[in-house]
């Protein structure tokens, strides 16, 4: 017997040593007929590699630079997966492609509301528009509220719809770099890390811009306003630096502002600092949270993960992004349309 175990040993020291760090197919990914290792394990060179960037078998990744150096391929498609449901302990995707078609069919068709449509709106989730806006206003179900004081669900919604038909993008086109970034907290959630700190994680690179994250978790959760099965725990933030050409741009064409007004406008543009509940809202309902400190603003979606440029922003909102980001979605600023529950 101890003849055969000592075989047994050499064997497999022998596999060992033919393909000791193989990695199985699930941490490697196949990117124009090259093969990479995926996150945990690291990369000194990602030269050539567009972020994001689809693998051959379409799975979606992410590079990101870690702090002690290299580089990290993260998977971050957006897809429906396992439940993630924080009561059940559960950190799966969820329901990442899931689009209120009941109350929104022109939505879940198109990937934007239909203004007659939304204005006749008196549910969503079989909840009343007026419960669902006293849910979520300011000291409810939260403290700080998912839409402000003077806001009300039918007119966000409304507000956020025209931005994103003004930028020539849908809600899942804006929903998708914020999953992208929820999907990197879940990737190290599955290696056992579960704080930012743990996982030294300098930056992303997205669509040529570093684009700089941070997460915080809390010790319980917040429920969602509508009737779904969405919940909150984490801080999600996201910014990148403008260039001195971009900063140039903004100080000559909005010279108008006060220093007060500038300063504020430069961080509306480069910093989001929301929950991951809302990329489901974004997807499911068109909903961006109203103007709290939780708000994903579509401006500045569009701006931190490079899909519109800031000129190309300054061509649809001229000298009006200051007001854009700042101003309320109100049912007077949507044109004084009457309540949806009246």
């Amino acid at each position: 017997m101890r003849k055969i175990g000592g075989l047994i040993i050499v064997l497999l020291c022998l596999v060992s040593s033919v393909c000791p760090s193989e990695p199985p197919d699930n941490l490697r990914v196949t990117v124009q007929g090259r093969t990479y290792p995926l996150y945990p394990d690291k990369l000194v060179d990602v030269a050539g590699l567009p972020s994001p960037c689809t693998a051959d078998d379409g799975r979606v990744i992410i590079i990101g630079h870690v702090t002690d150096g290299g580089y990290w391929l993260i998977p971050v498609t957006v897809e429906n997966g396992v439940p993630l449901d924080y009561k059940k302990q559960l950190y799966g995707k969820g329901r990442q492609l899931t689009v209120d078609a009941a109350d929104f069919p022109t939505l879940a068709r198109t990937g934007r509301h239909d203004p007659v449509e939304l204005a006749q709106t008196r549910t969503i989730t079989g909840r009343p528009v007026a419960e669902i806006t006293r849910l979520g206003r300011p000291m409810q179900s939260s403290r700080i509220g998912f839409m402000g004081s003077d806001e009300d669900i039918i007119a966000v919604l409304q507000g956020d719809n025209r931005l994103v038909g003004r930028l020539g993008l849908t809600h899942p086109d804006l929903a998708r770099p914020l999953f992208h970034v929820w999907n990197i907290v879940l990737a190290g959630i599955a290696q056992g890390i579960w704080t930012f700190e743990a996982m030294s994680l300098d930056c992303i690179l997205y669509n040529g811009r570093k684009v700089y994250v941070r997460w915080q978790g809390g010790r319980g959760w917040q429920e969602s306003i509508f009737n779904d099965e969405s919940l909150g725990q984490y801080h999600l933030e996201m910014w990148r630096e403008l260039d001195p050409a971009e900063r140039n741009f903004l100080n000559d064409r909005y010279n108008h502002l006060s220093a007060p007004q500038m300063s504020e406008l430069l961080k509306k543009l480069s910093h989001i600092h929301t929950g991951e509940m809302v990329p489901y809202y974004i997807t499911r309902y068109g909903f961006y949270e109203g103007h709290t400190d939780f708000r994903a603003d579509p401006l500045a979606i569009v701006l931190v993960f490079g899909l519109r440029s800031l000129e190309e922003l300054e061509q649809v909102f001229s000298v009006e992004l200051y007001e854009v980001l700042t101003g309320h979605h109100t049912r007077r600023s949507m044109g004084g349309q009457p309540p949806a529950d009246e």
